[in-house]
């Protein structure tokens, strides 16, 4: 299982699991990473320390090399 917010993966029976009223599920790694998602409503491929950030700015490279 991937965390939400940064893309780690979670072992097994650690982790949070937030569950919203219409039904959304989302896991967190860490209280760091959920009160950044909820209460902050940070994305993560916007906060450097993230391992979706990493994924994001390898992709966003890929396509500008492939354009000139």
């Amino acid at each position: 299982m991937k965390c939400s917010f940064c893309g780690n993966e979670i072992p097994k029976g650690k982790g949070i699991i937030y569950a919203k009223a219409n039904g959304t599920v989302y896991y967190f790694c860490s209280s760091k990473c959920k009160k950044n998602f909820l209460k902050l409503r940070r994305q993560g491929r916007n906060v450097k320390w993230t391992k979706a950030f990493v994924e994001f700015k390898k992709s966003q490279a890929k396509k500008k090399a492939k354009k000139g």
